[in-house]
């Protein structure tokens, strides 16, 4: 009885007619999720796209009105950058023979300790090609080395500007009060080549300009050219030196480095 309830056309019939519904109902609860998803995913790449193009207008507006504000205060910023420590361009543009003269700028940081006045600005030539270094404070010099240039092909050199008062009791005060050239070289050549330059000065010179007199000086061994001299409460020394090869390849050019060397 049963099998052939089983195989009769009209029970096949309504099963297949029951599966066929079920299958769609299935379909159209599978489409309907689909939709659903699809729907969810469009909306949350809406709000994504809003919040790209918001972030976008909000960056472009930050990037005009930034550009707006240097072009406005550019003079003032670099007034106030003068105030900060650290690296300040200070180099002209090179003459007819390639030099570039540098200038300490009159704002430049640097005082070496509270109540001393600002720093005398100081000048000096060197070649196309010489730049400006970090000073750090474990130099040699400590804090008083106040400025460095180098070149990988010729040399570099270094500016030390100390208190007078750590040697003597001056407030205006000029080299040759601080004492003869001999005195000076003793006294200070060991700080700034960093060994004792006893007998190992090969010339000894002065040169004075604009009422200033500088005492100039060439040791051999380490190879440095220095130029000495005071304005003020400092003292200014001002050493320009090199490898053996770069002595040899460009001493002449090195010597007139050292002798550019003007407080200002």
């Amino acid at each position: 009885m049963n099998t052939a309830l089983a195989s009769s056309p009209c029970f096949c019939f309504k099963e297949s007619k029951r599966l066929e519904q079920i299958r769609g109902f299935r379909r159209t609860e599978l489409c309907a999720r689909a939709e659903k998803r699809n729907n969810g995913s469009n909306i949350v790449g809406e709000e994504d796209k809003k919040i790209r193009r918001r972030n976008a207008l909000i960056s472009g507006f930050l990037m005009a009105s930034s550009l707006s504000l240097l072009g406005s205060t550019g003079e003032a910023l670099a007034v106030n950058q003068g105030l900060l420590a650290g690296r300040i361009p200070g180099l002209s543009d090179p003459d007819e023979r390639g030099f570039r003269t540098y200038r300490r700028p009159d704002d430049k940081s640097g005082g070496h300790g509270v109540g001393w006045s600002p720093i005398i600005p100081y000048s000096f030539k060197v070649p196309d090609g010489w730049e400006e270094v970090p000073v750090s404070i474990a130099d040699l010099g400590g804090t008083e080395i106040d400025l460095r240039f180098a070149s990988p092909k010729e040399g570099r050199l270094f500016v030390i500007v100390a208190p007078v008062r750590r040697f003597a009791e001056l407030d205006d005060a000029t080299i040759e009060q601080i004492g003869p050239p001999e005195r000076v070289i003793d006294a200070f050549g060991p700080e700034v080549v960093g060994e004792n330059v006893e007998g190992k000065v090969s010339s000894m010179e002065t040169a004075e300009h604009s009422g200033r007199m500088y005492y100039q000086f060439e040791i051999e061994s380490p190879h440095a050219l220095i130029t000495a001299t005071a304005a003020g409460n400092r003292l200014y020394l001002f050493n320009v030196t090199g490898s053996g090869l770069q002595w040899k390849k460009h001493y002449k050019d090195l010597k007139e480095i050292a002798k550019s060397f003007r407080v200002v």
